[in-house]
């Protein structure tokens, strides 16, 4: 399974009640680059890059696999520059809450 296919099944893991008063956008950029995009307890996700993303997390395929797998820790791959961030630091460290690793994984 490739990071992509894990992305487009994050919809399907997505935690509704914390994601109940959010609406936000969250861009992978990654050799094949993607995006979420959440609205009020939905989410949806897209091929290419959004350019108004709250959040855009630049990584290695493998690195981001690992992350969404909850196999790499985001804060230790942030310091080690695993992970690059740009935007809303605070979304990017709502990520594990939002979505549940077991069924995207």
């Amino acid at each position: 399974m490739t990071v992509n296919d894990i992305i487009k099944l994050m919809p399907s893991g997505l935690n509704t009640v914390a994601a109940a008063d959010m609406q936000k956008s969250i861009q992978f950029d990654i050799s094949s680059p993607m995006y979420l995009l959440i609205d009020h307890g939905t989410c949806t996700a897209h091929e290419g890059v959004l350019d108004t993303a709250d959040v855009a997390l630049t990584m290695a395929d493998d690195d981001l696999k690992a992350l969404l797998k909850g196999e790499l820790n985001g804060a230790m791959a942030y310091m080690s520059g695993k992970l690059k961030l740009k935007g809303d630091m605070m979304l990017a460290q709502k990520i594990p809450a939002l979505f549940d690793a077991s069924k995207i994984a």
